[in-house]
């Protein structure tokens, strides 16, 4: 059979629900539909992408009717930008779509939420990221350097985003000095196709209790450039925060990620350090730390009143990452035993351990499904914080057999998490208690945290 070539057909529909992750469902000729980026009570025109026996994918091309509860979104560069999705909801209306979403998913698996605690926003809808990787490119072909993010429905095309509103304006300093330093230098930006050019990405870290600030630029090494004019700029910007690192990072590898091939240090120490909940925490450029500082602080607060009583028990922190939630509820339980796969991650936890003169915790280096099996401590409680994949069959086999009195679980990907929650309680478990945390305002992310009890 050939493929049916011309333009794909365009339809209209209105939106009648959202599933998650923010993407709008509705009807044509007895077809489920799905519309990336739109929320109920739109009108919207899509050009059909997916065709399939039951249902339509939709690119969204207009949006024909705006809902009634729409408004003005208050950055710029939205619409455009590939960033936000839903700064045009109010906040209350963005979290009331976000629980909706994570109950249907509950619901649609038949599994209960036990006590269903409802949604706790951010505390800032704005200026709330500590981290952005911002990228070199232009608009169009032959335009203007651009720095900050890839434009929507475009394959190329950046757009420079010095009024980005999810950032504070340290960051919009930082973006607007760098790209205007550049434009005139006339050094190529990375091409990914080509394989050729210099300027690759901008990363900037701002640890938001202490204020320090990291500025990471990100070239190849196919120009000679000298980048400590580039800093020399940075330095002698005036900002809210204290510059506390600028960071020359070296990457010649084919993928479009930042990857650290060799790091320079041009001005202060490499890394700034972050205050959570009593405890310091070192952030390198490279280490995960969840972007929203206080939105953190929210989440693990959640998680240490879901584990009630930790005193004198064996804790274990499955996908510990950098050891952050281990580390903050070390203090009141026995011993903490985090495992991770990254290596890096796992230094990093231990050296935050000492920062912080934490002599009960243990991080283990590995895939939790297998280093799990040689472990020998017999935990009380079990916190899961897996990736979007949600826990390793196999890691969840050794979980119940570990015969752990409570399991917290902590889930950025509900989807994953009520196939892991059916296997817990089809091996003795009970859901107690259910919370949604929004951790990513004016984007479809969240995180979702349950208690289990054994029976």
């Amino acid at each position: 059979m050939g493929k049916r070539r011309g333009r794909m057909q365009e339809i209209e529909v209105k939106i009648e629900k959202t599933e998650f992750p923010s993407v709008g469902i509705s009807s044509y000729n007895d077809r489920k539909v799905y519309v990336k980026n739109t929320f109920p009570g739109q009108t919207i025109k899509g050009r059909v992408k997916k065709r399939r026996e039951g249902y339509l994918e939709l690119k969204l091309q207009e949006v024909l009717e705006k809902a009634p509860y729409e408004i003005e979104a208050k950055c710029p560069h939205f619409g455009v930008c590939g960033g936000c999705s839903s700064q045009n909801l109010t906040y209350d209306k963005q979290l009331e779509l976000l629980g909706e979403e994570v109950k249907t998913l509950f619901e649609d698996a038949s599994v209960t939420t036990g006590t269903y605690e409802g949604v706790t926003g951010s505390v800032d809808q704005f200026e709330y990221r500590n981290k952005m990787e911002f990228t070199f490119g232009d608009e169009f072909k032959g335009g203007e350097l651009c720095l900050g993010m890839h434009m929507k429905n475009q394959s190329f095309g950046i757009l420079t985003v010095d009024n980005c509103k999810i950032v504070d304006e340290d960051f919009r300093k930082v973006i607007k000095a760098t790209v205007d330093f550049f434009k005139d230098k006339d050094l190529p930006y990375y091409r990914v196709m080509k394989r050729e050019g210099f300027l690759r990405h901008l990363v900037v870290r701002k640890a938001k209790n202490t204020g320090e600030l990291l500025v990471n630029l990100v070239t190849t090494t196919q120009n000679d450039f000298d980048v400590n004019l580039y800093a020399e700029v940075i330095k002698n910007l005036e900002f809210d925060g204290t510059l506390t690192s600028i960071l020359h990072t070296e990457n010649d590898s084919l993928s479009d990620a930042v990857i650290p091939e060799k790091v320079n240090l041009l001005f202060g120490r490499d890394y700034i350090v972050e205050n959570l909940l009593g405890l310091k925490f070192k952030i390198s450029p490279f280490s995960f730390f969840q972007t929203n500082t206080k939105g953190a602080e929210s989440l693990y607060s959640i998680v240490r009143d879901y584990m009630g009583d930790s005193e004198n028990k064996v804790v274990f922190d499955l996908y510990c990452g950098t050891g952050t939630i281990g580390q903050i509820v070390a203090p009141k339980a026995k011993k903490v035993v985090g495992i991770e796969l990254i290596e890096e991650a796992v230094e990093a936890a231990k050296e935050n351990a000492k920062f912080n003169g934490l002599s009960n915790c243990e991080f283990i280096a590995g895939d939790v499904a297998e280093t799990i099996k040689h472990v020998k401590d017999k935990p009380d409680i079990i916190i899961l914080d897996p990736p979007r994949s949600g826990v390793h069959p196999k890691a969840l086999e050794y979980v119940i057999k570990f015969d752990a009195k409570e399991i917290v679980y902590v889930s950025c990907n509900p989807k994953t998490l009520v196939t892991d929650l059916k296997v817990l309680v089809e091996n003795g478990y009970e859901i107690i208690k259910t919370r949604v945390k929004d951790m990513f305002p004016n984007t479809p992310h969240g995180e979702t945290v349950v208690k289990l009890i054994k029976k």
